[in-house]
């Protein structure tokens, strides 16, 4: 009665975990599986009484379906289901939502539950569309930490349960020790058997402790053949001491640790079984002596499929079923002749040959299997959201985790990460891709990298043309591709193209990026002569992104190499790299925030641009150093011809003032050579009889030196009659005329001092109450430049941008750029009568030649950020010290709160009383800061989240008064967002 009670709470047990939500793991421990189906159960007794022969035979066998073979195929499998009773499906090619359907009529049709098997051994990615493909088996050997392994295991078997699987065909344990393997390879942990065990045992934990069984394939091992048991039968002609010492040791440690289920491959193996052109599948010394009696293995054994020439070459289909049966397999796979099998097994029974014991055994088995997964009272798998639950957010970023984890430098000269960037010529070739890659865009991230593509079947001119491009730059990063959806150890690459990464290597400037299988790293001469080697292990964009995130320091390198590929790369090599600390690009998971929260942010950009508030958008949202979002929305101008891209520039407008003007101001406070309380005429000599000789910088930088607004400095050009001055502008340029405005409009070459005089006349306010002013920022290149001793915009890129790899932060654009790769902003109808499109909108600074200390620069969301982080980490990024945390501590506090001025030094902070409408967020810190800038940009850090929001758009386009981003408050509702997102995960994961 105990017993009864006990086992009718393990059923309940398991029916409610068969029942659980995808991702919420477990709060019950499952059952041991071995001891489990080998103990008696009422579920199964009772099953069991019904049963004929037929029947019995018919629970050990599992045919094969598909998902995508229409109506006749699945008639054919409910066919099998009614008439042969069969015990289990193993699905291949199809889909999840087909065959989430299919299943529950299949299941429907079954006199008792169907176990529903599948080979994922990278998950369910390797059999259906629309799924996650984990990282293949040799890219999880080279992972150090086997935890991660574990993780996976769980993730996999979660999606397993919400589609209705039971058995995953996972995980291989060959060792792999042959190149040739043409079947095993990649799908291997690699040829340390220790390591094999070790990586197996982890897979196969966390698929067992979240009711899943695993299954350890290919026995005795697979792993040192050159021929493919598809499609012929292996001979393995090592010694049972070579078989115990190496390739055993796997399966002998994954029954030591508890797998349930355990596979036989096809192999003939005379030092185990002498009998000619028998596989192992057929071999009772190999799979009842062997296996089961001297190994111990009590969980169920399943034959490898049944229709592979490995076994059907030599033994008919049906008869071969019977002798697999006969050899002591439990479950036969994929049995190609059903009613043969069922014939022949029965003549063997008949025979004497096989008991009725040995079935019923075998039969209570798989029926206690089946409790076990909770099949005693199954339950439809509701199709509704599947590919959504099947691609969760969580086992996406496990996904990337594992990937980052996997990646492995086998040939470092203390160069990678790469750390300096100043001054340096970068390029990014992708061999084997002829389009741009995202390995490539992922490097741009990091560099003002030229791209070159190279397809598989490049020309020799092609080719040769790039070689000598690329003898231009001091660093050149090569991406080698693969051409095949999985990492195949076939030589694919063209000769002249290895040839051709062969000399690139040998050049000593060289990092080299491998997608593919690295034992086609014996194809090359010389590519163990680059300077740097990363390997990927395949080639989807999450491999290519993060080892692009690698090589430029934002992700540590740990992986070990899991085989041997030549003298130059061997077993175990692996040299551990350590991140800079340059801005790591990431989901939104990996740092607490909610992605689904976070796509509020798609729905307020849409609303701005249908409501033509903007024409498009760049938004950036970076957590503790990690970019969470990042994308481009809409186009250039509303005429939604050109696209918005991440790479394209924005004019920053005042954000000029915290990205140039008072980076120089702070390096040099830091430096003693500015005094914030100084009288300004001590920096600027011409201002000592004037109005402004006693203002301080900190009475400016704050906005409360009594300075006007602005001052419209164009105005001053024209006549009353609308035309311009002789002695401001021309059409033409010349000597006197240098400094271009605008197509057919060029400026007087001493017009800059008409601009200071009149900052140096304009009359002061009356009082010291907050007035919002560019005019000092007039001053700050002037300042910068005279205490420096260098040009402005040169300081600041050799001290600040280049260093960071901020290339796109410049003045002037158009030098560096092309037009179409540059943002428009105000079609300017009084002043210059154009549309004002790569160069600086604000008028003040267009008439100083585009450089001023209050507007003028350009950039990108990208490379903006990287400098704003800097900020938000106090003065350094990427591994260096910019600035001192003392000067931060200085610069982002409010200066004059007292007197009701929420201002920093330079910087904008939150109002003091949260109102409607307000400069930032309701959630906000008050120890953040931040600017916004005229054209539509909002810029804001918060140390106290480590938060970091950039907004860039051209709200002024096609006139500034277009105010309608300000009345829809898109910009702080998105600030907003982010810390709902924020806090909404926090509070789920203290619920948990």
């Amino acid at each position: 009665m105990l017993l009864k009670r006990n086992t009718l709470r393990i059923a309940a047990l398991l029916c409610c975990l068969v029942a659980g939500s995808i991702g919420q793991g477990f709060a019950q421990k499952v059952p041991d599986f071995n001891r489990f189906i080998n103990s008696q159960h009422n579920w199964v007794d009772s099953v069991f009484q019904t049963m004929s022969m037929d029947e019995k035979i018919g629970q050990l066998i599992v045919a094969a379906a598909y998902t995508n073979r229409g109506k006749a195929h699945a008639d054919s499998i409910q066919m099998l289901i009614k008439d042969y009773k069969i015990g289990g499906l193993i699905y291949f090619q199809g889909g999840p939502v087909r065959q989430a359907r299919l299943t529950n009529q299949y299941q429907k049709a079954a006199k008792v539950p169907l176990m529903i098997a599948m080979d994922l051994e990278w998950g369910l990615g390797m059999r259906l569309d629309s799924t996650i493909n984990f990282p293949y088996q040799m890219a999880l050997g080279a992972i150090t930490n086997d935890k991660l392994v574990e993780d996976m295991g769980v993730a996999i078997a979660e999606q397993c349960r919400r589609l209705g699987i039971h058995i995953n065909f996972a995980p291989v344990v060959d060792v792999n020790n042959n190149a040739a393997n043409p079947v095993i390879n990649y799908r291997s942990f690699g040829e340390d058997k220790d390591n094999v065990g070790r990586k197996g045992i982890a897979y196969m934990k966390g698929m067992q402790k979240t009711g899943i069984l695993a299954t350890a394939k290919h026995f005795p091992g697979h792993g040192d053949t050159d021929t493919d048991s598809h499609y012929a039968l292996p001979v393995v002609q090592h010694t049972r001491e070579r078989l115990d010492s190496l390739e055993l040791a796997p399966f002998r440690d994954m029954i030591a640790a508890g797998t349930g289920g355990m596979m036989v491959a096809h192999m003939s193996i005379p030092s185990l079984d002498n009998t000619k052109n028998l596989p192992s599948t057929l071999s009772k010394p190999i799979v009842t002596d062997l296996l089961k009696n001297e190994m111990g293995f009590e969980g169920l054994t399943f034959t490898d499929a049944m229709n592979m020439k490995g076994v059907t070459k030599f033994h008919e289909p049906g008869k071969a079923d019977a002798m697999a049966l006969l050899a002591g397999n439990d479950v036969l796979e994929f049995t190609p002749d059903i009613p043969k099998a069922v014939k022949e097994i029965k003549a063997l029974i008949d025979r004497g040959e096989l008991t009725e014991a040995e079935i019923t055994k075998r039969c209570k088995k798989v029926l206690a299997a089946k409790l076990w997964f909770g099949l005693d009272k199954p339950a439809d798998i509701k199709a509704e959201n599947i590919i959504a639950e099947l691609n969760s957010k969580e086992h996406k970023a496990l996904n990337r985790k594992l990937i980052a984890a996997s990646l492995t430098v086998i040939q470092e000269e203390q160069v990678l990460p790469i750390k300096q960037l100043k001054g340096k010529k970068f390029a990014v070739v992708s061999v084997g891709k002829g389009d741009p890659t995202a390995f490539q865009k992922r490097v741009k991230s990091y560099v003002d990298a030229a791209v070159y593509n190279l397809p598989n079947k490049a020309s020799n001119d092609m080719i040769s043309l790039i070689e000598k491009q690329l003898a231009d730059y001091d660093e050149v990063i090569i991406a080698v591709h693969q051409q095949t959806r999985r990492p195949s150890n076939n030589k694919v690459l063209t000769k002249e193209l290895i040839s051709f990464v062969d000399r690139l290597a040998a050049r000593g400037n060289a990092t080299v990026a491998y997608l593919r299988n690295p034992y086609t790293l014996s194809q090359f001469q010389n590519i163990h002569t680059a300077k740097a080697i990363v390997l990927g292990y395949a080639d989807d964009d999450d491999v290519q992104d993060l080892s692009a995130q690698l090589i430029f320091g934002a992700l540590n390198a740990s992986g070990k190499l899991p085989i041997s590929v030549n003298e130059h790369f061997k077993a175990g090599d692996g040299i551990p790299i350590n991140a800079l600390g340059r801005l790591k690009y990431v989901l939104p998971i990996d740092v607490g925030m909610n992605v689904e929260k976070l796509g509020d942010i798609d729905s307020l950009v849409a609303e701005a641009i249908r409501e033509k508030a903007i024409p498009g958008a760049q938004v950036l949202v970076a957590k503790n150093e990690q970019v969470v979002y990042h994308k481009a929305f809409g186009y250039h101008t509303f005429d939604s011809t050109s696209a918005v891209e991440l790479d394209d520039l924005y004019d920053l407008a005042s954000v000029t003032k915290i990205s140039a003007s008072l980076l120089g101001i702070m390096k040099l406070y830091e430096e003693g050579k500015i005094d914030l309380d100084a009288p300004l005429s001590t920096y600027v000599p011409e201002l000592r009889r004037s109005n402004k000789a006693d203002l301080t910088m900190r009475e400016m930088l704050t906005h409360q030196a009594r300075l006007k607004a602005w001052i419209p400095f164009w105005q001053d050009t024209k006549r009353k009659s609308g035309k311009f001055k002789w002695y401001t502008f021309k059409e033409d340029s010349s000597r006197r005329f240098p400094y271009k405005v605008a197509d057919n409009l060029y400026l007087h070459r001493n017009y800059a001092n008409k601009v200071f005089k009149a900052i140096r006349k304009a009359p002061q306010g009356d009082s010291t109450a907050y007035v919002y002013s560019d005019l000092s920022f007039y001053l700050y290149p002037r300042i910068i430049t005279e205490l420096s001793g260098q040009d402005f915009e040169k300081y600041l890129k050799e001290n600040f941008y280049e260093p960071m790899g901020a290339n796109t932060l410049t003045y002037n654009p158009l030098r560096f750029h092309s037009l179409e790769d540059i943002v428009p902003t105000e079609y300017d109808s009084l002043f210059r009568k154009t549309l004002i499109h790569g160069r600086v909108h604000d008028e003040g600074a267009a008439m100083l030649d585009g450089v001023s200390g209050h507007a003028g620069l350009f950039g990108n969301s990208a490379d903006l950020a990287k400098l704003l982080q800097m900020y938000l980490n106090f003065g350094t990024y990427g591994g260096e010290r910019y600035l001192e945390k003392s000067t931060f501590d200085e610069f982002t506090r409010c200066q004059f709160c007292d007197e009701g001025n929420r201002r920093a030094l330079g910087f904008d902070r939150p109002n003091m009383v949260y109102k409607e409408p307000s400069n930032a967020a309701e959630s906000v810190s008050q120890s953040s800061f931040g600017h916004t800038g005229f054209t539509g940009i909002f810029t804001w850090m918060d140390p106290e989240h480590e938060l970091l929001y950039i907004f860039l758009s051209n709200r002024v386009y096609p006139t500034r008064e277009n105010t309608k981003l300000y009345k829809l408050n898109t910009r702080t509702k998105i600030q907003q967002v982010l810390y709902d997102a924020l806090e909404k995960e926090q509070i789920k994961a203290k619920l948990h």
